[in-house]
């Protein structure tokens, strides 16, 4: 299930108003992102791994089960390997 628009080789573009909800209970996190957390959608995708960095505007919840990263800006989730994401800008 990925129905991010692709940016490039492992890179999909986020909205500006993106949720990722960061289940962090396990080795390996699970990342689920929405586009958005008011739309009450089905989210766009999941993806296994890491997030090991988030540089544009944003807010950050905890959570009982890991934390919930609200974008404020338009950004690309990047896999820098198998086990690691980041969040970048737009460029």
């Amino acid at each position: 299930m990925n129905t991010l628009a692709q940016a490039g080789e492992d890179r999909w573009k986020l909205p500006q108003h993106a949720y990722v909800v960061v289940y962090d209970e396990r080795e390996t996190e699970l990342l689920t992102i929405y586009d958005c957390g008011a739309a009450q959608k089905p989210p766009s995708a999941q993806v296994l791994g890491n997030l090991v960095r988030v540089k544009p505007d944003h807010e950050l919840e905890n959570t009982v089960t890991g934390y919930v990263v609200r974008m404020r800006e338009e950004s690309i989730l990047e896999k820098q390997d198998d086990d690691h994401w980041i969040i970048v800008g737009e460029e």
